[in-house]
């Protein structure tokens, strides 16, 4: 079996979805961060030398395990050369086609 069906045999487990709806977030920012370093060109090690950090925490970030500060964050952005946006909305909200 692979990951796809494997994923989509847990996902039918209202309890596991709930949960797993809630760590996306923190999956969709890791999965960011890795895509954007790896089109720059660093390797983990390079963007922790930017950053005055360790390649540990740039594994821990890419990872999802630790959650970093905002302050992190516009680090991480300044040194990929990206813009960061931060978006707030209510829940369940329906777009409206014009």
């Amino acid at each position: 079996m692979n990951w796809k069906e494997h994923k989509k045999q847990l996902l039918a487990n209202p309890e596991f979805k709930k949960e797993y709806e809630k760590l996306e977030p923190e999956y969709k920012l890791a999965s960011t961060l890795i895509r954007l370093r790896l089109e720059k060109g660093l390797t983990q090690e390079q963007l922790a030398k930017m950053l005055n950090t360790k390649q540990e925490s740039i594994a821990r970030l890419e990872s999802g395990s630790s959650l970093p500060s905002l302050s992190t964050i516009k680090k991480v952005a300044e040194a990929l050369d990206v813009e960061m946006e931060i978006i707030l909305r209510p829940k369940n909200r329906v777009e409206k086609v014009s």
